[in-house]
């Protein structure tokens, strides 16, 4: 299962710019995985809630964005999804098309708080 190697490395790239950003503490990660990546969204989240859990980052959410396999066509130059295997190019019926995006693994966002920063509601000891 590589989806277990993925969480690691998902986190390790957190650990990484938390590193660069004192006085914070991540809050969401954002990943994007093309169709095409051979890669189980439910199995990632499973192997990340798995290595989180009892940790510093057990508060950590994941969001995965599944991307769709985008072609663009070399003859008309127009861009578009690929549905059911069918790569012809919906304007022109060219199948001269390459693909442009829906293999991709990318970390797409971190969202971090400041520690203290959240003072809504609460009381005064003094």
């Amino acid at each position: 299962m590589h989806e277990l190697g993925i969480a690691h490395s998902v986190l390790e790239a957190v650990r990484t710019e938390m590193g660069r950003h004192p006085g914070t503490y991540p809050s969401k990660v954002g990943v994007r995985i093309g169709e095409m990546a051979a890669i189980d969204p439910d199995a990632l989240r499973f192997c990340f809630e798995a290595i989180i859990r009892d940790t510093d980052l057990e508060s950590l959410a994941l969001e995965i964005k599944v991307c769709p396999r985008r072609h663009c066509c070399r003859s008309c130059g127009h861009d578009f999804i690929v549905r059911d295997y069918d790569s012809r190019c919906p304007q022109c019926a060219s199948l001269e098309t390459m693909c442009i995006s829906g293999d991709e693994l990318e970390l797409d966002y971190l969202e971090v708080e400041e520690y203290g920063a959240s003072t809504a509601g609460a009381k005064s000891t003094q």
